[in-house]
């Protein structure tokens, strides 16, 4: 990116910043409403958000190699240290490979070897492959046990430690395998995104940018204005995003649970995105998947009427300012990713919803998108 100190090299965190930096958002589900705690150092107060949540076995720390080697020691001294003696880490190859049933079973095979009863409580410790197979182990194990998300990338904080859905994939698409089980509690540490790589911010990025689409044009215009504090994960505003992310979720979330109509606007670019992944075998990452995906609807909406040019090409600028990409790969077809939006989990009757812009900070969901757009939009 230039000059300064570029992608994921975070400025040092003050004492000033760790004071104005915490935030709190609610996910309103009646019973099953939870809070997300975001901030620096929120993975240090872990005993203390776990002894507010009664009694329970373990915890059990469900986590990839990656996290294991970076976090997940440390996580578990200070369990122990705090009177968790019981607590046990269990570990998975890292990546979207692992994200399957084999990796369930074996995992749910492991709980019960420690001796994981009903009373379990399981702490999902990673990015979004990790929630998402934590979550779903916790929602079937025993028919059901608690679990805390500890998210430690910006995509999970932003995204995928919220809402409740789980799932694995098969070979034939993305979450095919699911259920929706909302944790107990959030905790998101802005401090340990420090450690990922360049790419791991950007799937962030991507989905910060999602929410300024369907919902909040002022983060847009923010994202717009402050990018280079964003790229650099300046910590106030770092916290700020999150939480409004967050925000934005949980007000969907708790209209519409399990995505019976109003939750798909979550999905903006996410159906080709989704189809880009797989065809590309996930060579692709999410957040470059769905960056796409957000220019191919737009270029649609675009077509329709519905959105005008100069706010798709606001899009197109600020994706690129953030180095994620606007075209499809020359080495995937357009077929294959037709082919994949046919899988896609949301296809109902024969047909796909897909959210398009009515402008910045406002969608539209439809069912009538003809393959004859969307090779358009792949193809401009």
């Amino acid at each position: 990116m230039g000059q300064g100190l570029g992608f994921g090299q975070c400025k040092k965190i003050s004492e000033k910043d760790i004071d104005h930096a915490w935030e709190d958002v609610l996910v309103p589900l009646g019973q099953r409403s939870y809070h997300i705690y975001i901030g620096p150092g929120v993975l240090l107060e872990t005993p203390k958000y776990l002894k507010g949540l009664g009694s329970f076995q373990g915890p059990f720390i469900i986590t990839d190699t990656t996290v294991e080697e970076y976090v997940g020691h440390d996580l578990l001294n200070v369990l122990k240290q705090e009177g968790f003696e019981q607590a046990t880490m269990l570990s998975f190859p890292a990546g979207e490979q692992s994200k399957n049933m084999d990796t369930v079973v074996d995992l749910a095979r492991r709980l019960l070897k420690h001796g994981c009863d009903r009373g379990g409580l399981l702490l999902a410790l990673g990015g979004g492959v990790t929630g998402d197979i934590c979550g779903f182990l916790a929602s079937i194990y025993m028919r059901g046990i608690d679990f805390v998300q500890l998210p430690t990338t910006l995509l999970a904080q932003v995204d995928s430690s919220v809402g409740g859905k789980t799932g694995v994939d098969l070979p034939e698409g993305k979450n095919l395998l699911g259920t929706f089980a909302q944790p107990k509690m959030v905790l998101a540490d802005i401090g340990v995104l420090c450690t990922l790589p360049a790419e791991e911010i950007r799937n962030g990025i991507a989905e910060i940018v999602k929410y300024g689409m369907i919902k909040d044009k002022e983060l847009f215009e923010r994202l717009e204005t402050d990018w280079w504090d964003v790229i650099n994960l300046e910590p106030q505003l770092t916290a700020y995003l999150v939480k409004r992310s967050c925000e934005i979720k949980a007000e969907v979330v708790s209209k519409d649970e399990r995505e019976g109509g109003y939750r798909r606007i979550l999905n903006f670019g996410h159906t080709i995105g989704h189809a880009v992944e797989a065809a590309s075998d996930y060579t692709v990452s999410h957040g470059a998947a769905v960056a796409m995906g957000m220019v191919a609807v737009s270029r649609i909406s675009v077509e329709r009427g519905l959105l005008a040019k100069e706010d798709l090409e606001r899009l197109i600028a600020l994706l690129e300012r953030f180095e994620l990409p606007v075209r499809i790969p020359e080495s995937i077809s357009v077929e294959a990713i037709l082919e994949n939006i046919k899988r896609d989990k949301k296809v109902k009757a024969g047909k796909v919803n897909f959210v398009l812009a009515k402008g910045i900070g406002d969608t539209i969901i439809t069912d009538d998108v003809t393959n004859e757009e969307i090779v358009r939009a792949l193809e401009a």
